[in-house]
């Protein structure tokens, strides 16, 4: 005699935290952010006892994810679509019916992914909206990591080059640098119950412009490993970052330098000595070769991760 089968949870009803995900182009620790601060989340539970989203919960996170991208505030976002109570109507469409499994009509599908050249395209067309639609959809659909090394580093290679070689495209960088500044800040929130006590404190060191490496570290540690960040961006005078960490108590201090203007190591032995102490790594390529013993000093993304991960275990 047969068995009777359980239904895993992907046959059950409604969808899963994961498809929903991949769907709507929303990372699921965000989903699961707005399910526990705000109530938008999945409302009924499979009889395996899973917790499934059902189509008016879709319509709910499709329309928090727009009101959010036009500046709305998450919490009153949130009060908004949860006065929703009934899918508004579909506009006819020319398309088959969905498939078992595909979304009810209305809910959007996952947007397009660039290449590095079409990115880079919309960046030289000072396209702002395109390379901010491009950039978000990277980020929920391949996480930062991946945006970063094969998307956002190619593409200010090629920004470099046209500079070399034109003398211009200051303005592209500018405004792709924004752009990457605005899809990344997004997930340098304070995390719900943070795996670290103090603080991770991201500065670049003192006359140092280019910031975005210490913000794509913070999104990561943030959103990926639930740390608590706190960023003081570019240009952070010595002085300024010493009295950040009196105040912060911060375990990690990651100092960002990428060129040698800004790369002396003198000023890092005037950082005070915390009780506990805070442990100094640097970052990037500017750094002189007299970097004291103590001070690791990391070059890659995932060097950097896992150093600051490592003085948090």
């Amino acid at each position: 005699m047969d068995e009777q089968r359980q239904a895993t949870p992907e046959e059950e009803p409604g969808y899963g935290i994961g498809a929903v995900a991949r769907r709507l182009g929303v990372p699921a620790p965000t989903l699961r952010t707005w399910n526990l601060r705000y109530g938008v989340g999945p409302s009924r539970r499979s009889p395996g006892g899973h917790r499934r989203y059902d189509a008016l919960d879709l319509w709910r996170l499709q329309e928090m994810n727009r009101l959010i991208k036009n500046g709305v505030p998450a919490a009153d976002a949130a009060r908004e679509v949860l006065r929703i109570q009934v899918i508004p109507p579909a506009p006819p469409a020319p398309e088959a019916a969905p498939e078992v499994g595909e979304f009810p009509p209305g809910v959007a599908r996952r947007p397009e992914i660039p290449t590095v050249d079409m990115l880079a395209r919309a960046a030289i067309a000072l396209d702002s909206q395109t390379v901010s639609d491009w950039i978000t959809a990277a980020l929920a659909r391949h996480g930062i990591i991946w945006t970063w090394e094969e998307l956002v580093l190619p593409v200010f290679d090629t920004i470099v080059r046209r500079q070399a070689e034109s003398g211009a495209s200051i303005e592209v960088e500018h405004l792709f640098s924004d752009r990457v500044m605005a899809g990344l800040t997004r997930f340098i929130e304070r995390p719900p119950q943070p795996v670290n006590v103090s603080p991770v404190l991201l500065a670049c060191a003192e006359d140092e412009q280019h910031s975005l490496p210490i913000y794509a570290l913070a999104a990561v540690l943030a959103d990926e490993h639930r740390v608590e960040t706190r960023v003081l961006g570019a240009r952070t005078p010595y002085s300024a970052l010493a009295d950040a960490m009196r105040r912060l108590g911060p375990s990690v201090v990651f100092i960002w330098s990428s060129q040698t203007s800004t790369g002396d190591p003198a000023p890092l032995l005037s950082l005070p000595v915390l009780r506990p102490p805070s442990r100094i790594i640097v970052g990037g390529w500017g750094w002189w070769d007299e970097l004291p013993p103590s001070i690791p000093h990391v070059t890659s993304f995932q060097d950097a991760l896992t150093r600051v991960i490592s003085v948090l275990r």
